[in-house]
């Protein structure tokens, strides 16, 4: 069967949005490629924290835009191209439909978070955070939460703490830091505003010192 570009994946040299299923983070790319069921992008360099965003195997929503509406469509990541260039590949594992969901938009922000576990108290600082989710470096003690593990979670933002149960997707030991991927279960609608808000306002700022660093064009 035929597929449609536009309809049944995003057109080529268009602008997708990676989500990793149930792990709060998004993020923007080029479509570079589609070969039948699969699809190559490059993820934003601006967005980019770490090599470690996604691995083989790892579940994600492609969400693009087209002149009536949102489509999405589920993939599974099959290559991951590091270095100078990063490139991920993924296969289609499902039909794209339209979409209605609300984009939980992520922001690069360090700000404080502990997560109860059991008895344990974790510190740390966010990496990354959207009104779904967050990534953070926490000081290790202890056995790290396995995934699925629930956690008690504070996070402080500007205007006061944000409190909910939270899941922890992964862990990525590094010595005595962990960095752990971790899905907010509950959190009131009240506060995904809050979260939302703090992660415009970063972005708002990352793009102003980008500016800043930005050469002078020069005039022909």
């Amino acid at each position: 069967m035929t597929s449609v570009p536009g309809v049944d994946h995003p057109e080529e040299q268009t602008e997708a949005e990676i989500t990793l299923t149930g792990r709060g983070v998004s993020v923007s790319s080029r479509v570079e490629d589609v070969q039948d069921q699969f699809i190559s992008v490059r993820p934003s360099a601006g967005e980019y924290v770490e090599q470690v965003v996604v691995q083989v195997g790892d579940g994600v929503e492609v969400f693009w835009k087209t002149e009536e509406a949102q489509r999405a469509l589920p993939a599974v990541i099959t290559d991951v191209e590091t270095g100078a260039v990063v490139r991920w590949r993924m296969r289609k594992v499902g039909p794209a439909e339209p979409s209605q969901r609300r984009k939980a938009v992520r922001g690069r922000i360090s700000v404080q978070v502990v997560a109860g576990y059991g008895s344990i108290e974790l510190q740390g600082e966010t990496i990354d955070l959207s009104e779904a989710g967050l990534r953070a470096e926490f000081e290790g003690l202890g056995a790290p939460p396995e995934a699925g593990a629930v956690l008690d979670l504070v996070v402080s933002l500007d205007d006061g703490e944000t409190r909910t149960k939270a899941e922890v997707v992964r862990t990525h030991a590094r010595g005595a830091r962990w960095i752990m991927s971790i899905r907010f279960l509950d959190l009131q609608e009240r506060e995904q505003d809050r979260v939302r808000r703090r992660v415009f306002r970063a972005r708002r700022e990352e793009r102003a010192r980008r500016a800043e660093l930005a050469p002078p064009r020069r005039r022909g």
